[in-house]
């Protein structure tokens, strides 16, 4: 009975654990995404003003999907997409980096 509680509680813990990452780069991912529309990059600027709002709304809705579905899966003891979810943060930061640096 004993190591079943342990087993239990270790599991808890990195449901937990795994949950607060996914948060923690959930706003890290938007902090990101806010400065890449705010950085006044020419692709962006080129667009009409129409575009510009519509794009940035379906991008933050999309994030927000990718977030909300990333912590439902945690929380419902997938701990595993903490992982995913940093590798998804990797590449978000990758591609804002080369756009504000203009090497884009």
């Amino acid at each position: 009975m004993a190591v079943s509680n342990r087993r239990a509680l270790a599991h808890n813990n990195a449901v937990s654990s795994a949950t607060i990452i996914i948060f923690v780069l959930g706003i890290a991912n938007f902090a990101i995404n806010r400065a890449v529309f705010e950085s006044g990059h020419p692709l962006l600027v080129r667009l009409p003003q129409v575009s510009q709002t519509l794009g940035r709304r379906a991008a933050l809705g999309s994030e927000f999907a990718v977030l909300f579905f990333a912590l439902l899966l945690s929380v419902r003891g997938w701990p595993g997409y903490a992982w995913a979810y940093a590798a998804y943060t990797a590449f978000n930061a990758g591609a804002a980096w080369l756009i504000l640096s203009r090497r884009f």
